[in-house]
This record gives structure tokens, sequence and C-alpha cells, in this order.
């Protein structure tokens, strides 16, 4: 197959490329930069140059391929105050796909999330895009929803389409995001804190796998499927902030849940949110199987504690 892929040189897209050229597809990356084009030529993958914004050129690389894996979201404008605008970028490129796929039979996948979706129990692929905690960011989250209703909604449009919920945490080696950013906090603080008792839950899966399963949910995902790349279903996060401080040599302390957004920036928001999620159905649709290193494990090998040389 032909994949267009956007986000094609990021944390998730970098795991999707190779996986993708192991089992002899072709991969289009979209690159907005010298150094993401170089990256996807180094990896193999054929570049084409632009970004969100560009809705033609979007259509165009869309029409031109067997199937569409869909990446690319602006954090950099989301985390630093725009993230309706952010939102409302990913809409109008995920409208653009649509239309370039209707009636073609061909995939359109699509990153989401798992984060909020069911608080105090296990979240399932039959839950919905409903009301969730992140709604405090604003009207962002919503938006961002509701394109992943319409990404299922394409399949009563001739589009094989299939939102893939990623857990909070996509872990591995290079890492630069939530367990990264927890490291951080606890050295600057001095403490490894988790909310509350810690007894809230994580899920989380290893970035390969999470990069495996686009491959799969692009070759065989049913129109209108809701995916999740789980491995650890919850992990309770004051095992979480246990790993840290060990490695650390730092207390384990709670803090309390008025103290989190002030003690956590910028994940004051989210680290005392009982999110746990399932990806039972998943794995009985697909077939897919984690084979990395869970959460715990990952941490305890050391490389979220290496710091860079001075």
């Amino acid at each position: 197959m032909r994949v267009f892929l956007t986000g094609a040189s990021g944390w998730i897209g970098s795991a999707v490329v190779p996986d993708l050229l192991k089992a002899g597809h072709q991969v289009v990356g979209l690159a907005r930069s010298d150094a993401a084009a170089a990256a996807l030529t180094a990896a193999g993958a054929d570049v084409r140059r632009g970004s969100l914004d560009d809705l033609a050129s979007l259509g165009d690389a869309a029409a031109a391929s067997d199937g569409v894996i869909h990446l690319a979201f602006k954090h950099d404008i989301a985390f630093s105050g725009g993230f309706q605008a952010a939102a409302d970028a990913d809409r109008r490129a995920v409208e653009t796909f649509g239309e370039a796929l209707a009636g073609s039979g061909r995939a359109l996948v699509i990153a989401s999330g798992t984060l909020g979706l069911a608080l105090g129990r296990v979240a399932t692929e039959r839950d919905g895009h409903g009301s969730s905690p992140v709604d405090s960011l604003g009207g962002g989250p919503q938006t961002r929803r509701a394109t992943a209703e319409l990404v299922l909604s394409l399949a009563s449009r001739g589009v094989r389409s299939s939102v893939l919920r990623l857990p909070p945490t996509n872990h591995g080696e290079g890492d630069h995001g939530f367990m990264a950013t927890l490291v951080r906090i606890a050295r600057e603080k001095g403490v490894s804190g988790f909310v509350g008792d810690g007894t809230n839950r994580w899920p989380a899966a290893h970035r390969l796998d999470s990069g495996h399963l686009f491959r799969l949910a692009l070759e065989r995902a049913p129109a209108g499927s809701t995916l999740h790349a789980v491995a650890d279903e919850g992990v309770p996060f004051r095992d979480i902030a246990g790993v840290i401080g060990r490695h650390l040599d730092l207390p384990v302390v709670s803090i309390a849940p008025e103290d989190a957004n002030e003690h956590f920036t910028p994940l004051g928001g989210f680290v005392g949110i009982d999110s746990p999620a399932s990806s039972a159905l998943t794995r009985e649709l697909l077939k897919w199987e984690p084979t990395q290193s869970e959460l715990i494990d990952d941490l305890d090998e050391g490389h979220y504690f290496r710091q860079p040389p001075a």
C-alpha cells in the first residue's frame, strides 16, 4: 500500500514508519521542516513538504494514497494557550481527508486519546467521546472528540475509518513527554510526588507497540472502529512515583489535591485522574499483542534518568 502519514517524524510516527516499511508498504510522510524531511528520508520514506494548513496539498496526497494515517497535531500551539486553534486545524485536515477518500473504501486512521473516558472505572472501546475532565482546557478537547466522531461517521461514506486511542503515556527511550516531565519535576522539587493516596491509575503503552497497532489498523480495521493502544491497563500513580524516587534517590511523598496544580505544573490537571483503560476488544479484533517493556519495567531500565552531558 502507498500510505500517507502525517506526524511521520514525531514520537509515535517515527515508530509507525519502520513498521510500515518492514511490512512492505510505501510511506509518504508529511514534513514541515528540513529536519523532519531529512529524518524521513533517512528512515526510507518519501517526503511531502507542507503543514496541516496546506489543505489542497493534504487532499492531493490522500487522493493519491491507498490509506492515510493522521498523527500530526499542532502541539506547540495547543500547549501555549492555543488548544482551540490547534483543534480547529486538525478538524479541517480530517475533513479534507474524508472528502478525498469518500467512496473509495480506503483506510483513514486517526489518533485520539483514552484520558478521562470513564473516571474511576476501566474504559473500553465501547465508551464514547463524551465529556471529560480535560474539558477544563477549553473548547479544544470537545472539538477533538467531535473530530473523532466525524471520522467514525465516514464509514457511511465509503471510508474504512478508525479512531485509535492512545494512552496518556507512550513510553520508551528518547521520550520527552509525560514520564520525562515527571522526572524533571521530581528533580526540580526534590521529591517524587503523587496526588492524594496515589491509587489513581494510568494506562500506558510502549511507543513501538502503539506504532505497530497503527499499521494493523491501516491494514485491517473494519470501517467505524474504535481501537485502544493500551498495554498497561492501569498503573497506580504511586508506583510510578516510587520508581522515580528510587532512581533519583528522592523521598516519595503525597501531594494534596489542592496543591497538585502548583507542584506538577504543567501536568497538575491530569496527574490525579483515575483513568484506566482496556484494550481487550482491540486485541481480539486485530490480534494485537504488545511485546515491549511495560511502563514500570521501562522506567527501571534507567534511560529516563540519564541526564545529557553539560
